[in-house]
């Protein structure tokens, strides 16, 4: 059962942010009391204290950016002194992740993002956590039209919309099980 969770996410131009306040409000209203960090601000967090962390990144390069992969590379080293990575990675009861991306595709589209969010989502696997799912959210290239209007992926200017919100929302709702009283 989740009952506390952390986002932990970095976004430069606001698109991650944007679908990481969508699973805040998704996971709120499910009754999960939740945290929403940066890397900056979630150096001192202990990852282990939630039920659940949501790991959100633009793909740059086929990968997290800076900020997120140190992040990433600080806790593993940390972990993995305190010993919490183990041979073979046995999973940790009650300790899950969603890792989710946004991406553009000026050029292939969510193809682009599969590799950010495999490398995220191994992270939490070394550590035990059960990844319970991946989520790719198509977003605006801010600061070049042709980015945004000449990809494959056509026009996706003011992406993520309303409606691609909302989709993330429900689908994290979705991974949630009911309290059980």
């Amino acid at each position: 059962m989740i009952e506390e969770a952390l986002i932990i996410y970095w976004s430069q131009t606001g698109n991650t942010k944007k679908v990481a306040q969508a699973i805040r409000e998704g996971l709120e209203e499910k009754g999960i009391e939740v945290e929403l960090k940066t890397p900056s601000d979630g150096k001192e967090v202990d990852l282990f204290d939630y039920d659940l962390v949501a790991a959100g990144t633009p793909s740059y390069q086929w990968r997290p950016p800076e900020e997120l992969e140190n992040y990433l590379k600080e806790k593993f080293s940390q972990y993995s002194d305190e010993g919490y990575v183990k041979w073979k990675a046995p999973k940790v009861e009650g300790r899950n992740a969603i890792v989710f991306c946004t991406y553009s595709g000026p050029h292939t589209g969510k193809r682009e993002a599969i590799p950010a969010v495999k490398y995220v989502g191994q992270f939490f696997e070394h550590l035990g956590f059960e990844v319970l799912d991946e989520l790719y959210v198509l977003s605006e290239f801010h600061g070049s039209k042709d980015a945004s209007t000449k990809g494959r992926m056509g026009d996706i200017r003011g992406l993520p919309d309303e409606e691609d919100l909302a989709e993330v929302k429900q689908r994290v709702q979705q991974l949630i099980k009911p309290k059980t009283g």
